[in-house]
């Protein structure tokens, strides 16, 4: 594919006239997926699909048309975009926020492929489930993104990862979600989540627990903590949020609020799947602090965020959200969690979740999954859904009681349209009173 699209780049290259210039951005993948119900595979297929991106630009006039590369006629496909936009360009007014990058930047980073073969990947799953309701999807291979321009500029990024997304279904709204992810299968990591998510599964068979609505202690597992996070990536460490005082985190900018010490996170591009350039040919910098020792550090800035405000870019991409988060462990040991939380409310998942009061980082949502009492550092019942209400400067701020020292990777299992280079490293934290409403 980084073949093909350098000569799809030279192309457009040669087609130019005058004082046009281009960027083009590729993304592919190959992918197999595969998806179980009951313990059994109910559908399996390939899936490899190409897409490109051109944009024509001249000064600070500029359009952009999307294309599918086929393979057979993507030469003309290619010349009728260049067409088509030339003619639109006539007509489009100068962008004043309009900023790419100029200086050559070229790369090429092709991570090793340590998947699993597609029948180890699935006879493991199989295998784990026998006896059970397993249920989910596999989706493993290859994902490609490229970016070239009119100043000589290439990049090229290949990750090779696989997501398997799977539950342990009990009965009506029971289950006990569990992921592994990854650019290396780990049997002996898989075979640790499995066996934990089949003890809950027994656990979760118990009669269930309703409790009142109030303060209680709680853990937050990583995929919990992904969720809020996940919720908090929208606006949350953009520029342009932070400048027009529609980000969450605005008490932490305008008043100095802060979070608990403990509490790092950053956009960490150098050890995640996203590639290490941006659709304007900016190269993203190893790593951006977020928030360091629980206090606001900086935002991620797009370039056209930095052209209106007039401050310098830091290679995100347009949405401002991160794609590579990473959050500093702490020092609690996962078999001490339990014995840690003592009496409380271990939470598996969240979902739903959405602000209850913005400006006040205020977060609400609902449990999801497996979810339990737990008594003296004892599982002792499932609990029905509860809702919890409250911000963040109290669940990662003044009721934090420690985050586990390992931290799970979380890819993204986002297949829609394609599969997805986001991810995060997250620990869990123990809370001291976590708001439950009803």
């Amino acid at each position: 594919m980084q073949q093909r699209f350098s000569e799809i780049a030279d192309l457009i290259q040669s087609s130019l006239r005058g004082e046009e210039g281009f960027l083009a951005n590729f993304s592919g993948e190959n992918s197999a997926f595969v998806r179980f119900n009951r313990s059994a595979v109910r559908q399996a297929g390939a899936v490899e699909q190409r897409y490109l991106s051109l944009e024509l630009f001249n000064g600070k006039r500029h359009a952009s048309q999307s294309i599918t590369l086929t393979g057979a006629d993507d030469k003309d496909a290619v010349l009728a975009a260049v067409s088509a936009l030339r003619a639109v360009l006539a007509d489009t007014p100068e962008d004043p926020h309009f900023l790419i990058n100029e200086t050559p930047s070229s790369s090429a980073r092709v991570l090793p492929n340590q998947l699993p073969g597609e029948d180890e990947a699935v006879s493991a799953i199989l295998e784990t489930g026998r006896g059970h309701d397993l249920v989910g999807l596999y989706a493993s291979g290859p994902i490609h993104r490229g970016f070239a321009n009119s100043f000589g500029q290439r990049n090229w990024d290949t990750a090779h990862a696989f997501a398997a997304d799977l539950s342990f279904y009990l009965q009506s709204d029971k289950a006990v979600k569990v992921d592994h992810a990854g650019t290396a299968w780990d049997a002996a990591a898989f075979n640790a989540k499995m066996d934990g998510a089949k003890m809950r599964l027994k656990a979760l068979a118990r009669a269930s627990k309703t409790i009142s609505p109030g303060g209680y202690r709680v853990f937050l597992a990583p995929a919990a903590l992904e969720e809020l996070f996940g919720l908090l990536s929208w606006g949350g460490f953009s520029l342009a949020s932070e400048k027009t005082a529609t980000t969450p985190f605005i008490r932490m900018i305008a008043e100095g609020a802060k979070l608990d010490p403990r509490v790092t996170l950053v956009e960490n591009t150098a050890e995640g799947l996203a590639p290490g350039f941006q659709e304007e040919g900016f190269v993203k910098p190893a790593r951006v602090p977020l928030i360091t020792a629980g206090a606001y550090t900086s935002a991620l800035a797009s370039p056209r965020s930095a052209a209106e405000f007039g401050v310098p870019q830091n290679g995100a991409d347009g949405s401002e959200s991160p794609v590579a988060l990473d959050m500093a462990a702490g020092d609690l040991k996962e078999a001490e969690v339990l014995k840690t939380l003592g009496t409380g409310v271990y939470v598996g998942n969240l979902w739903y979740t959405n602000y209850s009061d913005r400006n006040a980082c205020r977060l609400t949502g609902m449990t999801r999954f497996a979810t339990f009492w737990v008594e003296n550092g004892e599982i002792v019942a499932p609990l029905n859904v509860m809702r919890f209400d409250d911000t963040l400067y109290n669940i990662l701020g003044a009721n934090l009681v420690g985050l586990t020292a390992h931290r799970d990777l979380r890819l993204s299992t986002s297949t829609y349209e394609s599969r997805s280079t986001q991810s995060m490293r997250l620990p869990g934290a123990v809370v001291g009173n976590l708001a439950m409403t009803l």
